[in-house]
């Protein structure tokens, strides 16, 4: 690893950190050694970067460090480079077009000796035929940022209609479709939603009367019990 990479990786783990890093459990993440972190942590600081602490003791980096945009290390941008493309060629149109607008964007700004990752990417996405939408993802998505309900039309798989107005919580994206993960008033509980059985939606001026932290919060251990209770059929069963 470049020693650039390596200080990138180290103001990384300081970052995310919720106490004092040691020099050993950051060497430990790098695979080098201590001597070699509290080198790196020196440069850092002499690059002003604040970063508090000692040997001996851990390290902790100060709230509001801004780093320099784009700082990607090769994974990083084989990540990215990854999710563009599967968003570009699965995506709707507008998430599409902006996947490639990204795509362009980093390619101008990253460095040279990282250009080929974005010209000449080492992986590819599966070719698919583009997934039926039967109502317009955007809106979805816009209601679940602005927390408001959603008014639905929606029909089974066997064919029966009914109308819903669902608390929308989370879009999943899947290469045969789309699927909205919400609390469905009419049935009292979580529901999914396929967006190419949505006849029609419309998003109400009425906000969920309940934080959107909370109610994911709910929504996912509701899914944790429901995946706990499959595992315990299954064992059963055997």
């Amino acid at each position: 690893m470049r020693k650039a990479e390596r200080l990138f990786e180290i103001i990384q783990l300081l970052r995310l950190a919720r106490e004092p890093l040691s020099a050993q459990h950051i060497a430990s993440e790098l695979g080098s050694s201590k001597r070699s972190v509290y080198r790196d942590i020196a440069a850092l600081k002499s690059q002003d970067v604040p970063i508090r602490g000692e040997a001996g003791v851990g390290y902790v980096l100060e709230k509001g460090f801004d780093m320099p945009p784009l700082m990607l290390t090769s994974d990083e941008l084989d990540a990215a480079v990854l999710g563009a493309h599967w968003v570009a060629s699965r995506g709707e149109p507008d998430l599409a077009k902006a996947a490639l607008n990204f795509l362009a964007k980093i390619e101008v700004v990253v460095p040279e000796r990282l250009r080929g990752h974005v010209l000449q990417p080492a992986m590819s996405i599966a070719p698919v035929v583009p997934a039926f939408e039967a109502v317009d993802s955007s809106f979805l998505r816009n209601a679940i940022r602005t927390h408001r309900k959603i008014a639905l039309i929606y029909q089974s798989g066997s064919g029966v209609r009914s109308e819903r107005v669902v608390w929308p919580i989370l879009l999943g994206y899947r290469d045969e479709g789309r699927i909205l993960a919400a609390w469905c008033e009419l049935r009292n509980s979580f529901r999914y939603f396929r967006t190419d059985r949505m006849i029609s939606t419309d998003v109400l001026e009425q906000r969920i009367p309940e934080n959107a932290l909370a109610l994911r919060a709910r929504w996912r251990s509701a899914m944790d019990q429901e995946r706990a209770s499959y595992a315990n059929q299954l064992s059963s069963a055997g």
